[in-house]
C-alpha cells in the first residue's frame, strides 16, 4: 500500500505539516497536499497536535484564499521532535474533559482558600485591634484586604470566558 492511498494518524500527519512548514506553508496548501491520506477534520486535529511542537501561525502573511500562514519554531521543534509520536501529547477527547474538570476543581480551590485566608487574617485582625495589639492588627487587617483582592481578582478572571 503506498504512502498515497493509506490513512496517515494524527503523529504522521503532524510531523508531514511540521516539514511543509519549515519553508512555510500556506494552511490551504497543507489541506491540499494531505487530502488524499486524511480528512479535513484530522488534518486540523494534526494542525492543532503540531502546535505543541512549534507550529505558528503569522498573522502579517494571511491571504484571504489560501488562509492561515504557518512557519516552525526551529529551536522548539527540534527540542521536541522525539516525543511527536507519544501518547501523552496525543490527547482525546475524554482526556480533555478530564483536564478541563481537574483545572475547573483547582481553580475553585483557589477561590476557597484566598476568600478563606482573606476572612481569617480580617477576623484575627479585628480581634487584635480590641486586644489593643494595634500594629499586629493593622498588619493582618492589611494581609486580609490583599488577600481579598486576590480572591476577587481570580474570581473575576475564572468567570471569564475564553
Amino acid at each position: 500500500m503506498s504512502v498515497i492511498t493509506r490513512r496517515l494518524s494524527v503523529p504522521e500527519l503532524s510531523q508531514q505539516i511540521l516539514t511543509m512548514a519549515k519553508s512555510g506553508v500556506y494552511r490551504e496548501s497543507v489541506f491540499e497536499a494531505l487530502h488524499p491520506m486524511a480528512t479535513k477534520k484530522q488534518i486540523s486535529a494534526a494542525i492543532a497536535h503540531a502546535k505543541r511542537f512549534g507550529l505558528h501561525s503569522v498573522a502579517s502573511l494571511r491571504d484571504d484564499e489560501l488562509g492561515t500562514y504557518y512557519q516552525v519554531d526551529l529551536v522548539k521543534y527540534q527540542s521536541l521532535e522525539h516525543a511527536i509520536a507519544t501518547p501523552t501529547h496525543l490527547g482525546n477527547d475524554a482526556d480533555l474533559l478530564e483536564r478541563v474538570m481537574h483545572a475547573n476543581s483547582a481553580v475553585q480551590r483557589m477561590l476557597v482558600i484566598a476568600q478563606a485566608s482573606a476572612t481569617l487574617l480580617g477576623v484575627i485582625g479585628i480581634i487584635c485591634l480590641l486586644d489593643n495589639r494595634n500594629q499586629l492588627g493593622v498588619g493582618l487587617l492589611s494581609g486580609a484586604v490583599s488577600a481579598a483582592g486576590i480572591w476577587a481578582l481570580q474570581r473575576s478572571l475564572s468567570k471569564q470566558d475564553f
